[in-house]
């Protein structure tokens, strides 16, 4: 199959898909998007050659954008992340520079036995979310402290100070940072 043949294919898969999404028949959405209903049904099946001028109203009814509707760019699909080293951390990016609303996903390992406990708080605007996956996290928000156990979750804003630490042994967390949050720990960590 040649690639504008699978474009093709891919833009059609869209529509049928959206529309399916949207619980509506070929009738609906030909009406949305003044169109014959015969004119869509020939697009969705292939019998048709997909036009400009059709799926700009087309795009219009599904309720999202011409780019979205016709974006071949094939994003990494599969994350090869690389190992960050700072001092007693080991950072893992597991999303994008161009992920989903901006968010940063993460998974991080403490050695505190490398370094020692951050002695300052940190605040910075966004929000922060992070499960523990192995040990425990020691989170100090303001005047309190937190122990937050294998299994378990925390979500806080961040212009809260706060501080994350391994407590008793190594730790390992899966974190997500908003772009806020990712912006602010990209110049801590000189990146």
């Amino acid at each position: 199959m040649t690639q504008e043949l699978e474009v093709d294919q891919i833009i059609r898969q869209r529509i049928r898909t959206l529309r399916q999404n949207h619980g509506w028949s070929l009738e609906s959405l030909a009406s949305k998007a003044s169109l014959s209903v015969s004119t869509l049904s020939r697009i969705e099946t292939g019998s048709r050659r997909i036009a400009l001028d059709q799926l700009v109203p087309i795009a219009k009814a599904l309720s999202t954008s011409l780019d979205e509707l016709v974006a071949t760019s094939e994003a990494e699909i599969i994350i090869r992340p690389e190992p960050i080293s700072l001092p007693g951390i080991t950072l893992w990016k597991l999303s994008t520079d161009d992920a989903v609303n901006g968010v940063n996903v993460s998974k991080m390992r403490i050695d505190p036995s490398k370094a020692p406990a951050p002695s300052e708080l940190r605040i910075h605007p966004g929000k922060e979310w992070f499960t523990v996956l192995l040990g425990e996290i020691q989170l100090k928000l303001g005047e309190r402290t937190y122990h937050v156990k294998a299994g378990q979750s925390a979500q806080f804003d961040t212009m809260t100070p706060h501080a994350i630490w391994a407590k008793d042994g190594v730790a390992e967390i899966l974190g997500i940072l908003d772009s806020a949050g990712q912006k602010a720990h990209q110049h801590d960590s000189g990146n």
